[in-house]
């Protein structure tokens, strides 16, 4: 007699079988390609996290340290740089689904001390996306506590209407994330870490290290010297978080599965994702930079190029902000002195993935291996 569940163990095994053939083929995909990079570049280490329909999978290369020889594993703290900005956005976000504040509103309302300079016309909509009207990409080196920030921000003057050009620049949102968290009464770091992280199920992410995990934290390489950021002015708003491979899945799944989160954080993430200009084929969203896909390799480059991060570009404005209905790319890179990031999105097909290593490395290669791991994924 044929037993009845025959068929069914069957299928499970050939599902299983067929699972594990894909999982093989997407390690010695990612291998190949990431060791291959590292060579190029001589990255000393490298942590690749990959999320696609509901799977993780996580890819460690090369050590922490090339001094004591610490492997690389889920749980390696790397520096993020830019892509700290996402998580910047994301609060101010977050403070604007809270009733805090309104991203229409002018920068000097939430700050007294900017009352009666150039942010009584600049938005905190303008400050998000680099339109302030030409802050630069870092602050003078004179500048360096928080009265000497405040007297900078005080004696500026725009160089271009706001609003009108796109010129990338950690004093714009690192001024944003300062005015976001005086919105919500509370320090920065104290917000980000005590608040947003949790909320996002993030769990090894840190503004400042505490003592106990410095174990886990990375060290950079440039020059082949070991090397970790540098305290400045606004750097926690700007470039200055740390985080793990595993908990960056954490923060991608909450981008891609944002339902279970609270109300206020669901409608932030929403917020983050709608553009509000075009440059090229770039369109800004609030931290996060959106392409149409599929999109070539060239012109991904291109939106990730010194031109677009050290250049003035001219915008071109939407009169209300732009969904994310389309199939859509988000991405955002990241660098300090010893580290690189990338990070990115595919919201309709349920993938992201995040690239860190302790080498800053060029951008370019950063999004032809991205592209690379795209290709290895199943569709």
């Amino acid at each position: 007699m044929r037993h009845p569940y025959r068929p069914l163990l069957a299928a499970l095994v050939m599902l299983a079988s067929s699972h594990a053939l894909a999982t093989t083929s997407l390690d010695k995909q990612v291998d190949a390609a990431a060791k291959s990079m590292m060579q190029t570049y001589a990255i000393p280490g490298m942590a690749i996290a990959i999320s696609h329909k509901g799977q993780q999978h996580v890819f460690e290369y090369g050590v922490a340290s090339r001094e004591t020889g610490q492997a690389v594993d889920r749980h390696t703290l790397f520096e993020l740089g830019s892509i700290s900005k996402l998580f910047t956005a994301t609060l101010g976000a977050y403070a604007e689904a809270r009733g805090t504040l309104n991203l229409s509103d002018n920068a000097s309302q939430y700050l007294p001390a900017l009352q009666g300079s150039a942010f009584d016309h600049i938005s905190l909509l303008d400050l998000a996306t680099y339109t302030a009207g030409g802050l630069p990409l870092q602050f003078p080196d004179a500048v360096s506590n928080e009265q000497q920030m405040l007297d900078y921000y005080r004696n500026w003057q725009a160089v271009y209407p706001p609003g009108t050009q796109r010129l990338y620049s950690n004093p714009s949102i690192g001024l944003f994330g300062h005015l976001a968290a005086a919105s919500l009464a509370e320090p920065f770091q104290q917000l980000m870490e005590k608040d947003l992280l949790p909320q996002l199920g993030m769990q090894e992410s840190y503004v400042q290290i505490p003592a106990e995990q410095m174990g886990r934290y990375a060290w950079g390489y440039r020059d082949d010297k070991a090397v970790r950021v540098s305290p400045g002015a606004l750097d926690a708003e700007a470039y200055g978080l740390k985080s793990s491979a595993i908990d960056m899945l954490r923060f991608i799944d909450a981008n891609l599965h944002p339902a279970s989160l609270s109300a206020p954080l669901r409608q932030a993430i929403s917020s983050s994702h709608r553009g509000h200009y075009q440059v090229g084929d770039m369109t800004q969203a609030l931290g996060w930079e959106r392409y149409a896909y599929p999109i070539s390799l060239e012109k991904l480059q291109a939106g990730n190029s010194a031109e677009m991060a050290l250049q003035p570009q001219t915008v071109e404005r939407f009169s209300a902000p732009k969904p994310a209905e389309d199939d859509l790319l988000l991405n955002k890179t990241g660098s300090t002195n010893g580290f690189g990031a990338y990070i990115l999105l595919l919201p309709a097909r349920d993938t992201g993935l995040v690239i860190l290593a302790n080498r800053n490395y060029p951008n370019a290669e950063r999004v032809r291996l991205a592209l690379q791991l795209l290709d290895a994924i199943e569709p």
